[in-house]
């Protein structure tokens, strides 16, 4: 006998498996050939039994679904303000939503790591802090005395680069300075590159530079050619880095490429942000021409165009776009066919000026750095609801987080690797057909096709017919045709020349109609 919550289970596991499933079964009953039905008959139960497995591991292994605001009637979810939410929260999520008032210091850039659990701050005017977000402890924090640009976690949460007035520094999570990167100038921006420890940075006089900050060597130093910019992101997809430009141009670079991938002429007015969808085919930006686009990276195409101002923009893990203006912060949700509509919204204090915008992985959280210190609201359905410990572990202890790093520097990838497609490596490359080959490819075919003319062996023949003459006369013959087609193909190629005519001189009074010679 099977009891009520074995039965309720099995329903249960019925209705996850239904989504796996590949369609409809194949109608087997008019099938006449026995050895085709029997054949399709196992593929059925094999799709059946996988599917159940897929319905199984999601009901234990990842047991956390993703919920998002639902309206009711005529509702509107945007309308929903963050007093109402926080009030229906849990108690583990009524934590999560705070102001921190630092009016003196600001405005703050903030910065996540993978895994969620820590962040790091850094104020205009120097002030640098790290927090435990899952505990709501100060780690660490500290005054440089100097402008911070940009702050950004290197391979772990153990060591950060900031972007200072003159260098980039880098600190670990003690507050002692570790390095000074002189060689980066004074940079805007910072990225990380953490599939294969390089740190790019882009300065003032336009300079993209890129460092492996385990062996610490350049391993690149580009000019952009397109002037001042402070807008950087890195695709998560193939680690290309994309640049926004004053004249509306958005390029793609690589540390092995000394001219940029792709230049795409994005805006009428200067790029002010951009952000790349997790899976690396989506790229929104942002102008001053109040636009914001979505684009296929496939194809380099425009998806859509709203109209719509916005400073900084952000993708989540579940594909929401934020985007930031002023004191207003908007949240886009995919609607269908990545048409992204109004999700929710929220306003600052009056007078707030927004820094930057970042979603915490793992966590419906999004994060928000002002000229007044720092902000979180919480976005129901951003984040990944289950982690996967080998990815990103909120809860690793020491001994794991040091077997990471070792396995990653194990497994670090060579500059060579980034590529706008990188499903290409490991493939061999097509071989190129010249429609024109070189004269000396042409005389190394027709000395090999003489050599084979020359090598045929013809059959003894009666007496009388096998004399030498005649065998060297046929030789001759195969290989003048051997050559013939060779020196076709040279007299079509030979270009018709003029006959020079024979110059006549002409009397004085009419030498000067005839035509000068070039000097």
């Amino acid at each position: 006998m099977i009891s009520a919550t074995q039965q309720k289970i099995a329903d249960e596991l019925d209705v996850r498996a239904r989504k796996y499933l590949r369609g409809d079964g194949a109608n087997l009953e008019t099938l006449r050939d026995k050895k085709l039905k029997g054949q399709l008959v196992n593929r059925e139960k094999l799709y059946g039994q996988s599917a159940k497995a897929a319905a199984k591991a999601e009901k234990w292994l990842l047991p956390s679904d993703e919920g998002y605001l639902e309206p009711e009637g005529l509702e509107k979810t945007w309308m929903i303000k963050q007093e109402s939410i926080v009030r229906e929260v849990d108690i583990s999520s009524f934590r999560k939503p705070f102001d921190m008032i630092l009016p003196d210091l600001g405005p703050y850039k903030l910065e996540y790591t993978p895994s969620g659990r820590y962040m790091v701050m850094g104020g205009r005017k120097g002030h640098l802090a790290m927090i435990d977000m899952l505990n709501m402890n100060l780690i660490k924090e500290f005054q440089v005395r100097e402008t911070v640009r940009d702050v950004v976690f290197l391979q772990n949460e153990q060591f950060f680069a900031v972007a200072q007035k003159k260098y980039p520094y880098i600190y670990n999570w003690r507050g002692t300075e570790i390095h000074c990167l002189k060689e980066h100038g004074a940079a805007l921006k910072l990225q990380f590159l953490d599939k294969h420890f390089l740190l790019a940075s882009v300065n003032k006089s336009a300079q993209l530079h890129y460092q492996d900050v385990s062996t610490g060597v350049i391993v690149a130093n580009y000019r952009t050619g397109l002037g001042r910019t402070d807008v950087m992101q890195v695709n998560p997809y193939n680690a290309v880095i994309g640049l926004g430009h004053s004249a509306g141009k958005v390029t793609m670079w690589k540390p092995t490429s000394a001219k940029p991938l792709v230049t795409m002429l994005c805006h009428f007015g200067p790029v002010t942000d951009i952000a790349f969808h997790k899976g690396g085919h989506l790229m929104a930006t942002t102008g001053m021409d109040h636009k914001i686009k979505l684009w296929d990276i496939r194809k380099f195409g425009l998806l859509h165009s709203y109209t719509a101002h916005a400073q900084m923009l952000d993708f989540s893990q579940k594909g929401m776009l934020a985007l930031g203006n002023k004191s207003h912060v908007h949240i886009w949700r995919d609607s269908g066919n990545q048409d992204y509509k109004q999700y929710m919204s929220h306003e600052m204090v009056k007078g707030y000026q927004l820094a930057k915008v970042c979603f915490r992985p793992y966590e419906d959280v999004l994060g928000i750095g002002h000229s007044m210190g720092l902000s979180s609201i919480i976005v129901p359905g951003a984040g990944e609801p289950n982690f996967d410990s080998w990815v990103a572990n909120p809860y690793e202890t020491k001994k794991q987080r040091r077997e990471k790093e070792v396995h990653a520097l194990i497994d670090k990838l060579q500059p060579e690797t980034i590529m706008l497609e990188p499903t290409k490596i490991g493939t061999l490359k097509p071989r190129r057909t010249k429609a024109n080959p070189t004269k000396k490819e042409i005389q190394e075919e027709m000395e090999s096709a003489i050599d084979a003319a020359k090598n045929i062996t013809f059959k003894k023949k009666t007496k009388g017919r096998n004399k030498p003459s005649k065998r060297t006369k046929k030789k001759e013959e195969g290989v003048f045709k051997a050559k013939r087609p060779f020196l076709e193909q040279k007299t079509e190629e030979r270009p018709f020349k003029r006959q020079k005519k024979e110059e006549v001189e002409l009397p004085k009074a009419l030498q000067r109609f005839s035509r000068k010679k070039a000097q």
